[in-house]
């Protein structure tokens, strides 16, 4: 049996967006900066995608700036508000993707700014309290924080962390990789500065994402050579990208209940089969049903000290999961999501992430329940 649960990574194209962009692909000509009519057939299905996604966010078409994906974007929107408004201090947690978090580290190397982390607890949640008090003794900060963690699947509160920010006159920035297309976003009533997100995460095409950017907080551009995106972002469109990226999107948003229905009941079926078949396993992060991400179950089996070889194992009986981000595999430190919630590094180099999306049943859960448990039992008897 072959069972993909790394939805998280790198969720499947739905079949129905590959079907809308197929016509792109051969039938459309031309560049969408050209000024003949081929060209203006391509800049109108351009902006027809920036206006569903923008509708979608209930936010202004102008306000969405197309991208490689979420990297590139965090990239973006952190670069872009360090050099475009003099910010000398930014905020965030070790909990975040290495976008985010290698991006900070390298302006602070670079002695562009200062960054303070905030405090996590055992579940990745940051006290609001600490988050205030670093707002208050660093005027014109930049706060980074993502909304749903893609390796544990707890959630911060980015409308509380929102207004926090607006009352001290700091800017905000959210990666929102894991949670669009999976929550439901008005972005007239979350004060979010820059939010960011990724198609192949909701079930479009990989290569291609978008940034968010409030009409008020406009950025230079980090990529020069052309006026493209309203001069934030030079080159040729991702044109067939674009178009399934929103129609995906579109998608998503149109049977959240459902999928989101399905989901939960996926991640709380795999929690009460793995409590009951495996003694002593434990979860990482916030696993409350309602409160978490439904995409995410991080499972920490009661293996031995220094047994890194979890998720090959998984593999080899046709199991695809993951240790963690899969912008970190090949790391031999262990997460540093779990790092960073203060587990012991047996546990970071043991955990597994299953991720799950609309495509998984219950009887791919119980093969992998199955699966594990005959690894962890293996174990406990070498």
């Amino acid at each position: 049996m072959k069972v993909y649960f790394d939805n998280a990574a790198s969720a499947p194209m739905d079949p129905h967006v590959f079907e809308h962009m197929k016509p792109y692909y051969c039938d459309w000509v031309g560049n969408p900066s050209s000024t003949h009519a081929h060209g203006r057939a391509l800049r109108a299905v351009i902006e027809e995608s920036r206006r569903t996604i923008a509708n979608l966010l209930n936010c202004s078409p102008g306000e969405i700036c197309f991208t490689s994906g979420g990297t590139e974007a965090d990239n973006m929107a952190i670069r872009g508000a360090v050099k475009g408004y003099g910010i000398k201090h930014i905020i965030s947690a070790h909990t975040e993707h290495h976008a985010v978090g290698h991006s900070i580290e390298e302006l602070e190397k670079e002695g562009l700014i200062q960054a303070h982390w905030l405090k996590v607890n055992d579940k990745g949640e940051i006290d609001l309290k600490e988050l205030e008090s670093l707002l208050q003794a660093h005027p014109n900060a930049l706060v980074c924080l993502m909304h749903g963690n893609n390796e544990i699947g707890t959630l911060h509160d980015i409308e509380a962390i929102g207004h926090l920010c607006k009352a001290h006159g700091a800017h905000f920035h959210s990666d929102t990789v894991q949670t669009m297309g999976h929550f439901a976003y008005d972005l007239q009533k979350i004060p979010v500065d820059f939010l960011v997100a990724s198609a192949h995460k909701f079930y479009g095409p990989k290569g291609v994402g978008f940034l968010f950017m409030r009409n008020d907080k406009k950025i230079p551009s980090m990529i020069h050579g052309g006026g493209q995106e309203r001069n934030h972002r030079a080159g040729t469109e991702n044109i067939v990208s674009i178009i399934g990226m929103a129609y995906a999107l579109k998608k998503c948003v149109e049977n959240l209940e459902k999928k989101t229905t399905h989901l939960k009941e996926l991640k709380r079926y795999m929690k009460a089969q793995l409590e009951s078949h495996i003694p002593g396993v434990a979860f990482n992060g916030n696993t409350d049903i309602e409160n978490s991400l439904p995409t995410v179950l991080n499972v920490a089996p009661p293996c031995g000290e220094g047994d890194a070889m979890l998720t090959f194992m998984l593999d080899l009986a046709g199991i695809s999961a993951s240790g963690g981000s899969a912008c970190n595999s090949g790391a031999n430190q262990g997460s540093h999501v779990l790092n960073a919630l203060g587990h012991p590094a047996s546990r970071c180099m043991n955990s597994v992430r299953f991720s799950f999306g609309p495509q998984n049943t219950k009887e791919e859960i119980d093969y992998a329940v199955s699966e594990l448990t005959k690894i962890v039992n293996q174990k406990s008897l070498v």
